[in-house]
């Protein structure tokens, strides 16, 4: 069954074909139905119309036959009666197709006798039909079905009843024709297992059309999609077979403009970054050395400042602190480098998180901005294989922001473990962060408040991220406006086996 549920998600041309097979079968069916309806109420019409006319002539011959018998004596009547169904059932030979039964005197108290042809009685007529003909003069009629004709099954017959009155007494009579429709079963018959054979012979034939019709749709469809996976692969050479010139052709045509057009905007992009790439590291590495320099300089400049006038010396502190940003600054641009050019590689080590947690509860940033931090969840070590270097960049990182632009009385660095994974997190209780803000806090160089920058490069978090990757881990971030924030750095325990979700969900997930 899986197998078949897992055929008919996948293949289009499987549900086009079955689609088309039930389509067809309930077309089959109901037409199928509606022209078995119409043959057997046809049918049965004609042969009631047929039945009724003969039934009337037999009643009037029956009425003839009892005018021309005046005896009223009731021996003399019984035989002419006798005589008259004998002569009446004998109209047709052995193959007459109906029976005959004789009630009456219908007045007669205790119930009147009968007399039949064949093996027929009174109780196979129907009961309504019986009441009809004895309340009212005329003829009446009603479909059945008896066992009758050397039949072993019920089969179909239509009773025609009507009275007959005796000359002399005005004795009353009810006269039955039962005739057999076997003939228009065994018509309707035929034509059901006509109906039957034709419709599954048209299904197989629906179905044959429908695959061919389906296979010369939907290769075209598969091959497309074969191409866009490999397409998508990064094999951008590939093209769609395009004959003829009918909508798959252009279809074909459309999706191989579409795929040399993303070819040129792929490869455009690729020459783009890989300038930008080149640039920077370029930038970067030809910046180390002017820039060791006039740090050198400006370190002799920043140790002399007590022998400088007020103004010299301030001038000192800021060359000083800002030389020291360009120097983070350029070393930031060189491991977004290394990471854009797929060089960053990771020295391992046992890392306790528990302890990296514990140190960055006591960070100096937090103390400077008079905020208290908090470790939990530290009782036990919480061991992963990680670059020691990079864990304590990330989670300091995370450390001063929150120091910087919280505005939080506490922080607290939380750690979490499974199996397979650890989890680190630096809550606060602060300002919190917008939605928008929060969908771009990875971005580089982005900052959502460049007036409280407070000297950053808008690169520590991308680079954070970066980081946790390159672990095969992950960096999320939860945060409501006056609830705080919630970073989440999740570390596997084996580097480089992938993690897709935190031990725990933050408590604004």
């Amino acid at each position: 069954m899986r197998r078949l549920v897992g055929l008919w998600r996948r293949s289009l041309r499987t549900r086009v074909v079955i689609n088309t097979l039930l389509l067809s079968t309930a077309v089959i069916l109901v037409v199928g139905w509606a022209l078995l309806r119409d043959v057997a109420d046809g049918l049965a019409e004609n042969r009631r119309d047929a039945a009724i006319g003969e039934a009337r002539a037999g009643l009037e011959q029956a009425q003839s036959q009892l005018d021309a018998a005046v005896d009223s004596e009731p021996t003399r009547q019984s035989q002419a009666l006798t005589q008259l169904v004998d002569a009446l059932a004998a109209t047709r030979g052995e193959n007459r197709s109906y029976e005959l039964v004789l009630q009456g005197p219908l007045a007669e108290a205790g119930g009147a006798p009968v007399r039949a042809s064949g093996n027929v009685g009174i109780d196979d007529v129907p009961a309504d039909l019986v009441r009809e003909v004895a309340s009212e003069q005329g003829t009446f009629w009603t479909f059945s079905e008896l066992s009758l004709f050397g039949a072993g099954d019920d089969i179909p017959v239509v009773t025609v009843g009507g009275r007959v009155t005796a000359p002399g007494s005005n004795d009353q009579y009810a006269l039955y024709y039962v005739f057999s429709m076997a003939d228009q079963q065994e018509t309707l018959d035929l034509v059901r297992t006509a109906s039957l054979a034709g419709g599954g012979v048209l299904l197989v034939m629906v179905t044959l059309v429908a695959g061919l019709v389906a296979r010369q749709v939907v290769e075209p469809v598969r091959l497309a999609r074969r191409i866009a996976e490999r397409f998508a692969a990064g094999n951008l050479e590939q093209r769609m077979h395009v004959k003829g010139e009918d909508d798959i052709a252009r279809l074909s045509t459309s999706f191989n403009q579409m795929a040399e057009s993303l070819q040129s905007q792929i490869r455009r992009l690729e020459n783009l970054s890989r300038l930008q790439q080149r640039f920077v590291s370029d930038v970067s590495h030809e910046l180390r050395t002017p820039l060791t320099t006039v740090q050198m300089a400006g370190q002799v400049l920043y140790e002399a400042r007590p022998h400088f006038d007020p103004q010299t010396a301030r001038a000192a502190e800021l060359l000083q602190t800002e030389v020291g940003r360009f120097e983070a600054l350029l070393s930031d641009l060189l491991d977004l480098s290394r990471f854009d050019a797929g060089a960053a590689t990771l020295e391992l080590d046992p890392v306790d998180l528990a302890t990296v947690a514990l140190s960055a509860a006591q960070d100096e940033a937090l103390s400077r901005a008079g905020i208290v931090g908090r470790a939990r969840g530290v009782t036990e070590p919480a061991v992963v294989e990680a670059d020691i270097r990079r864990v304590d960049r990330m989670v300091r990182n995370l450390i001063v922001n929150a120091a910087r632009y919280s505005r939080s009385a506490q922080v607290d660095v939380i750690v979490t473990q499974a199996d397979d994974r650890v989890s680190l997190a630096v809550r606060d209780h602060g300002i919190g962060m917008e939605p928008e803000v929060v969908r771009r806090v990875f971005d580089r160089f982005w900052r959502g408040d460049p007036a409280r920058s407070q000297g950053g490069t808008g690169l520590g978090l991308a680079i954070a991220r970066e980081d946790a990757a390159l672990h095969g881990g992950t960096l999320e971030v939860w945060s409501r406006p006056g609830r705080g924030t919630e970073f989440v750095l999740t570390l596997p325990r084996v580097a480089g086996e992938r993690v897709w979700s935190p031990v725990t969900k933050s408590v604004f997930a």
